[in-house]
């Protein structure tokens, strides 16, 4: 297994700040790992410091991008003759949430899929939803406004919204039925290679089912407790573009190490 990290944009030989913690864990560990700019790469120039070792293993951890640019870092990495183990698809399957959602059902909340200018109230008519939770196929509003509509005339504003302070709209738009969830109890979990691992050592048994959904070699998994006492599914991502939440750098290591 080889790490790749995105350097500084300042300084191409030192590790972007929002990584340093895990990158210096991983290297106490002894896992080798090589940097590149990311600047550089939106520029159609790559170049990994040290160069990647011809047929490794390659896991990236660095900045989300969009499937259709995840494909051309695959394109790069290829071209370097080392190999991205995850590849295009897996990436877009956990990345996005209509790749996983039809294998996951079960356990998250109920979703339709729309595009930007669909008629949201005619979706939603017949649903009695008591609210409904609106993102794109990535993120949710984060701004005190948050991302709950009220009634389904409020779903075209949290899309405005949406567009409005993140730049764009990616994907599409998911409208969820709303669920009574105890923020609070929200866990991650990382499977690495079919293998789920938690930061406590308890891996809850809806966790193993996804993992045995879900064909990407490594991605998160957010689970959240509804007052119910239900244990729920909210999202997967792909672990390579999952930040850590409550995982120490150390425990993230750990697991890395484990599967090199």
């Amino acid at each position: 297994m080889y790490l790749l990290y995105p350097s500084d944009p300042y300084n191409k030989t030192a590790v972007d700040e929002a990584f340093a913690e895990e990158y210096a864990a991983v290297s106490t560990l002894g896992l080798p790992c090589s940097l590149f700019s990311f600047e550089d790469f939106e520029s159609n120039e790559f170049r990994a410091k040290p160069a990647l070792p011809t047929g490794s293993d390659v896991i990236y951890r660095g900045w989300m991008m969009t499937p259709d640019v995840y494909v051309r870092l695959v394109e790069a990495v290829t071209a370097k003759e080392a190999y991205l183990v995850t590849q295009a698809d897996a990436y877009r399957e956990c990345h996005y949430l209509p790749g996983w959602y039809s294998l996951c059902v079960d356990w998250t909340p109920e979703t339709i899929f729309a595009d930007k200018g669909a008629d949201f109230v005619k979706l939603v008519q017949g649903k009695q939803w008591p609210a409904y939770f609106v993102k794109d196929y990535v993120k949710s509003l984060t701004t005190q406004r948050g991302s709950v509509a009220e009634s389904p005339d409020g779903i075209a504003e949290v899309v405005t919204l949406i567009e409005q302070y993140r730049g764009s709209l990616e994907g599409g738009v998911c409208i969820r039925k709303f669920e009574e969830l105890l923020p609070e109890t929200e866990e991650r979990y990382f499977v690495l290679n079919g293998k789920p691992f938690s930061r406590n050592g308890t891996v809850p048994s809806l966790v193993h089912e996804v993992a045995k959904k879900i064909s990407s070699p490594f991605f998160s998994v957010d689970t959240v407790m509804a007052k119910s006492g239900e244990l729920r599914l909210i999202e997967l991502g792909d672990g390579q573009v999952s930040d850590r939440k409550k995982w120490e750098p150390e425990q993230f290591a750990a697991i890395l190490q484990s599967q090199s």
